[in-house]
């Protein structure tokens, strides 16, 4: 219902080259190029402007955006209560998310749509939280699960993005099954001073979130190995390498030689992870129905986690 030409230039707003929007809107340089002429040879007015090799809005263009988000949630509102009052369902239903919550929440969620809705093609995408939001936004997948405390993926800050809560993954302490702590129902991260770690790189979300636990208890972790996959750190405390923190919605099934103990105290370190859809599209059947779900597989997860420990 929204002119496709608006769409693009909203996504162009958002990213800032031609080349970005046409890999995120999934037209050709060219085709996104042409877009942006015809709407503003529609319009009659200038909305972009040439600078060196590349474009930027002009003041009447970045007035044309702001002023848009609320048409586009008004048009996906009426959209979404249409499909709900005709009992209609869409050709292709996107879902994205990051490394863990692709393999934990939407791949059984694809499995579900999949037997309830035959004749939707869902597609899943594996993706960091900001650019699922950016993917999101450009209309390209219709639900993302993310990491709301993200700096490069803030949803509360965005008033074109609706968020649901569905859980806060605490992390916790992978250690080797020969290890002191090993056997404890829970441990503080006072009791780990002295260790080893394993953690990602610096500049991570994953270690700002590590480092502000430790820091929060005035204690400065001796990190000994960087990593960027879970498989490499449960191999590495598998081998007594060292220690590492795991989100709990992290499957460690199939390890060997490792334990996950949860951590005690008010320092434990949490990601709060949120589904976002663009405001207006969650009343949607087929995204109130993927809502449900994934709310109700989030709360089942966070103890069927601990039931994998050897």
């Amino acid at each position: 219902m929204i002119d496709r030409r608006l769409l693009t230039l909203r996504t162009f707003a958002s990213c800032g080259s031609i080349a970005a929007t046409a890999e995120l809107t999934g037209y050709s340089p060219s085709a996104v190029s042409a877009q942006l002429r015809e709407l503003q040879q529609s319009l009659g007015m200038r909305l972009l402007l040439k600078e060196g090799r590349g474009l930027h809005l002009t003041a009447t263009g970045r007035y044309l955006v702001e002023q848009t988000d609320g048409l586009v949630e008004e048009c996906d509102r009426i959209t979404s209560t249409m499909a709900s009052v005709a009992g209609s369902t869409p050709i292709e239903f996107g879902l994205g998310g990051f490394s863990t919550a692709a393999s934990s929440l939407l791949v059984p969620l694809a499995a579900e749509l999949r037997a309830t809705q035959p004749k939707v093609t869902v597609r899943v995408v594996e993706a960091s939280p900001s650019r699922c939001l950016d993917l999101l936004l450009a209309e390209r997948i219709d639900l993302a699960v993310v990491v709301a405390t993200e700096a490069d993926a803030d949803v509360g800050s965005d008033s074109r993005v609706e968020e649901t809560p569905l859980l806060d993954d605490p992390l916790d302490v992978m250690l080797p099954l020969d290890h002191r702590l090993a056997e404890n129902s829970s441990v503080s991260l006072h009791e780990l001073v002295g260790e080893v770690w394993i953690t990602d790189a610096p500049g991570t979300a994953y270690r700002a979130l590590f480092s502000s636990a430790f820091t929060a208890v005035g204690v400065n972790p001796k990190v000994q190995h960087e990593v960027t996959e879970w498989e490499t750190t449960t191999a590495l405390v598998g081998a007594g390498m060292g220690l590492g923190l795991v989100p709990r919605l992290a499957s460690l099934a199939g390890s060997e030689n490792v334990r996950r103990v949860p951590i005690a105290g008010p320092a434990r370190p949490t990601r709060r992870i949120v589904a976002a859809a663009r405001r207006g599209t969650a009343t949607a059947p087929i995204i109130a129905a993927s809502l449900a779900h994934l709310k109700d597989a989030a709360r089942r997860l966070l103890s069927e986690r601990l039931a994998e420990n050897p």
